[in-house]
């Protein structure tokens, strides 16, 4: 494993604009070979209400298709060049402010990162400011978290992982004044979430921002990283989630706050991504029959 880390961090050194090219190929021939993977990206779409007409659709796809091969390899240099490098990527943050004044506040600071363009280098950039703790979910190959670890948990960043010692952590964190990394339209394990509508279809959604903010009341902010042109790096753009996010509403409120995020930018959110599956045990959605 430590020659794989070591070959990771020579590649690293290449140019973002490589492995957006490799990425933009590579989406390509995914949805050209697989079924599965470009049927979920057009009806997602589709189904969003974002696409005006079917030129619309069709425009927006192409580019969404390229879009998530890039999300793919970008990777890469952003766990395995240094802390600051990978940071430097970031070409502005509008919001930034906001979010350091919070943090002096002292209540707690989370930051939402959906799938939405470079979800990793959002975190990264905050890690630069102040310490963050990062939830993520361990992978079912032991070879693969090796990766995530070395990539991810670096400087400032420290991960939790999706159990409840991760859970304790992020509490403890903003317990602390401290901020935390979630991705939010993650589904969760049955037990974790609720079905609450997500671009007018139920999404079984996480309650664990709700729980946080019941106990903690932290500043909450949706945090994304749109693609730059060229592979020119990242814009960060950061929009404060108002009111209680307490309960059922709660998780409403910030799925709307989701949603506002994406609308600006539909060709970089990860349609292919199975946001509207139900998880084991979970029951039906609401309006669906169980079978």
């Amino acid at each position: 494993m430590h020659d794989v880390i070591v070959l990771l961090r020579l590649l690293a050194r290449l140019p973002l604009g490589f492995f957006h090219a490799l990425g933009a190929a590579g989406g390509r021939l995914a949805y050209a070979l697989s079924p599965r993977f470009s049927r979920r990206m057009r009806t997602n779409l589709q189904a969003s209400g974002l696409c005006a007409d079917q030129t619309a659709f069709e425009r927006i796809l192409r580019a969404n298709i390229v879009e998530t091969g890039k999300q793919a390899l970008e990777y890469i240099p952003l766990w395995f060049r240094s802390e600051q490098d990978a940071a430097a990527l970031v070409r502005s943050c509008r919001g930034e402010q906001a979010v350091l004044d919070a943090y002096r506040e002292g209540r707690g600071v989370i930051l939402l990162t959906p799938h939405l363009g470079c979800f990793e280098v959002a975190a990264l950039y905050a890690a630069r400011h102040f310490p963050i703790t990062v939830l993520y979910r361990p992978p079912r190959v032991a070879w693969l978290e090796h990766l995530i670890v070395a990539g991810r948990g670096r400087g400032n960043v420290k991960l939790a992982a999706a159990n409840m010692k991760g859970v304790r952590a992020l509490f403890r964190a903003l317990k602390n004044g401290q901020a935390i990394g979630v991705l939010p339209d993650q589904v969760p394990r049955y037990g974790e979430g609720l079905w609450v509508d997500f671009f007018g279809r139920p999404a079984y959604t996480m309650t664990l921002i709700s729980r946080l903010y019941e106990v903690v009341q932290p500043a909450v902010f949706v945090a994304v990283a749109l693609r730059r042109p060229r592979a020119d790096g990242f814009d960060i753009e950061v929009e404060r989630v108002e009111g209680d996010l307490s309960g059922r509403e709660g998780v409403r409120r910030m799925n709307a706050a989701i949603e506002r995020a994406i609308t600006r930018c539909p060709q970089q959110y990860l349609w292919a991504y199975s946001r509207h599956k139900r998880p084991p045990g979970a029951p039906p959605a609401p309006g669906e029959e169980s079978h």
